[in-house]
């Protein structure tokens, strides 16, 4: 039996975190996991307002305190003014984690020429990988699953293919996916037996 993999599901937002509209990041997250992971995991989840103390504090709990190896947050990456979840999560890292927030905004740009206006970061604190994702549950699924043709063929890799084998480095326990949602990549060496 595998360890369980602890993952953090925080979602930015005033508005949802006051109850003026309900939470779809959450929600949306847990049912791309569920759907995406084939190892055992739990969840973690917080709502919480666009408050940069706030979500310093949030993202340190989550991976000191409660031992997540992954952290996923969605929200608070654009460029208003209450937009600081990118400034947070630089505050609290230990190394900062580039090519997932540039391969993100690639992704994006598939959909939306307004990708670029996107911050979105990732860095390691401590043994936990945290990625800022997009807020829209739509924008969430492709970034973490990539870009499918007509025929539902994989034409770009979305980021969580990269997730797994990130856990590995960092000391997390080994994770595995349905390929039918996203194939993990692994070098063949750190690939184990089923």
């Amino acid at each position: 039996m595998s360890e369980q993999l602890i993952i953090g599901l925080v979602s930015i937002s005033d508005r949802a975190s006051t109850g003026i509209y309900e939470d779809k990041g959450i929600p949306a997250l847990q049912e791309w996991l569920g759907g995406a992971l084939s190892t055992p995991w739990r969840a973690e989840t917080r709502l919480i307002a666009d408050d940069q103390p706030t979500i310093e504090n949030t993202l340190i709990e989550l991976v000191d305190r409660c031992g997540c190896h992954l952290v996923l947050t969605t929200g608070g990456t654009g460029p208003a003014l209450r937009d600081v979840t990118p400034e947070a999560t630089l505050a609290v890292a230990d190394k900062e984690m580039p090519g997932f927030g540039e391969e993100m905004r690639r992704i994006s740009l598939n959909f939306v020429p307004t990708a670029i206006l996107s911050r979105q970061v990732a860095v390691i604190r401590k043994q936990a990988l945290i990625i800022n994702l997009p807020g829209q549950p739509k924008s969430i699924r492709e970034t973490l699953e990539g870009v499918r043709n007509a025929a539902g063929e994989v034409t770009h890799v979305g980021i969580f293919a990269a997730v797994p084998y990130c856990i590995d480095l960092i000391g997390g326990p080994y994770a595995e996916t349905d390929p039918a949602v996203i194939k993990v990549f692994r070098p063949k060496s750190a690939i184990r037996p089923a």
